[in-house]
């Protein structure tokens, strides 16, 4: 209760290539066009090093290409129409059309079957690839076969999405697109945090379940590899543990004309869900739709809380250098576990990880989802005599809050009291719910520093943070 045309038939193509270093097993398949073709048992598809590789036999027999091989110069020659590729087994280079590229992996001898890389060739001839890890099979799709489905199986995608596949007539520029800086599930929630205005295409498959999001005209920013894992193939995952009916999302660069992030919900079952783009710079798909999961609609009060800083603000630094970004979401973390255990509100994170969310976007996210309260979480800097724990709000309406969340963080800290005070900082002007930002001690200070990194610390106030919101809320 708690966690807030063509596309639709791709979308197995964005399973990430696996980064494994030995070949997938015995037990693979692939489907052409959603036909499952009849592999002979040294036609098996092989998983190297991260690199999907196809037996030639397979190239020529099933997808119809023409295939020469020269056994002397062990030369794989690959024709369609006017397209004409050379391939060299154990050489990282190949031509197209008599023009060098470069190779991924090379072509290799495996007992008697020669293997080529499945995504270059299958690119270069026109198809759409993909690679399910968990089954071990590759998923073919040729240009004509735009309007099939996946394996006749899809009968819930949306009706209006007529996306054909086709490349755009007028691509955006490289400079001009759009970038996902952050990837993130809380609360029942998928939040994709963007820097400009963007228009998602949302639909769902079955068979299995999953939550499909195209954002177009956008790319990965610079810094998301280093919050999210992305591989050399622009994609990758974050396994969901702690919500059943979630259990993995993923993403990839899934086009490149026009250039198109996908990110995927992996669904434990079939789930509704409402779409939230303000052009705010946060895309959210939330699952609190169903009657096992009601949402704020429903009734229930919602909370944000708020991690302060992160990515590339580190926020103050400490007397021993560490960062104030890493206390504020441990400690947001900390709630976020409590509040799961509180049936009678609903909540939801700004970051769940270490991801840079401006302070317009915080308050933004907030006042879209028409929350309820906001908590900022933050540790102070100061001089190095300076110490205790203070409370800060600026429009009056937030005053009563203020107070209450004070009254816990004072007892659940131990630390000296420094009062609530009125201070105009955005998150709590901008936002339109009573709205707080706490500072849990001062990082310039050697004592505060050394309580503040202490798992105990930490839980006490965590504790004192839900203590408060569920007495301002008047459930304690």
């Amino acid at each position: 209760m708690k966690k807030i045309g063509f596309l639709v038939f791709l979308l197995v193509f964005i399973f990430a290539f696996p980064t494994i270093g030995q070949a997938a097993g015995s037990g693979t398949s692939i489907y052409l066009n959603g036909e499952a073709l009849n592999l002979p048992k040294n036609g098996q598809v092989q998983n190297v090093k991260g690199n999907v590789m196809i037996p030639i036999r397979v190239v020529m027999e099933e997808l119809g290409f023409d295939v020469d091989w020269e056994k002397g110069t062990r030369t794989v020659t690959i024709k369609q129409a006017d397209t004409t590729i050379k391939l060299i087994v154990n050489q990282t280079s190949a031509t197209v059309n008599g023009k060098k590229v470069a190779l991924g992996i090379a072509p290799m001898l495996k007992q008697d079957t020669t293997l080529v890389p499945l995504r270059f060739v299958s690119e270069q001839m026109g198809l759409t690839v993909g690679w399910d890890n968990a089954t071990k099979t590759v998923y073919l799709i040729t240009p004509d076969q735009g309007g099939g489905n996946e394996g006749g199986s899809n009968t819930d995608s949306d009706s209006g999405n007529s996306d054909n596949g086709s490349t755009s007539p007028n691509p955006v520029p490289p400079q001009n697109l759009a970038s996902v800086k952050g990837i993130s599930f809380d609360a029942n929630r998928l939040i994709i945090a963007v820097d400009k205005n963007v228009k998602p295409n949302v639909f769902k498959l079955s068979d299995p379940d999953r939550i499909v999001i195209d954002i177009p005209d956008t790319r990965f920013d610079d810094t998301f590899s280093s919050n999210h894992s992305l591989d050399a193939y622009q994609t990758g995952f974050m396994d969901i543990n702690e919500y059943p009916d979630v259990t993995k999302i993923r993403y990839s660069q899934f086009n490149d004309n026009p250039s198109t992030i996908r990110v995927v919900m992996d669904l434990a079952r079939a789930r509704n869900y409402s779409l939230l783009n303000a052009n705010d710079g946060y895309i959210i798909i939330d699952l609190n739709v169903d009657q096992s999961y009601p949402s704020h609609s429903n009734g229930k009060p919602l909370v944000v809380i708020d991690a302060g800083h992160g990515g590339t603000d580190p926020g103050a630094i400490s007397v021993t250098k560490k960062r104030e970004k890493d206390f504020n979401l441990a400690i947001a973390k900390k709630v976020e576990n409590l509040l799961k255990k509180e049936t009678q509100l609903d909540y939801v994170l700004t970051r769940s990880t270490d991801v840079f969310v401006t302070l317009q976007d915080r308050a933004k996210l907030a006042n879209n989802m028409n929350a309820d309260l906001f908590v900022s979480l933050h540790a102070n800097s100061g001089s190095a005599t300076a110490s205790g724990v203070e409370t800060y709000y600026t429009r009056g309406e937030s005053l009563p809050f203020a107070k209450i969340m004070h009254k816990y963080l004072v007892e659940s800290s131990g630390l000296p009291d420094r009062k609530v005070r009125a201070k105009s900082l955005h998150v709590t002007r901008e936002t339109t719910m009573p709205a707080v930002l706490l500072e849990f001690g001062y990082l310039s200070n050697a004592g505060d520093e050394a309580v503040l990194f202490t798992e105990k610390f930490q839980n006490s106030v965590a504790q004192g943070v839900v203590d408060g919101i569920m007495d301002y809320l008047g459930f304690k």
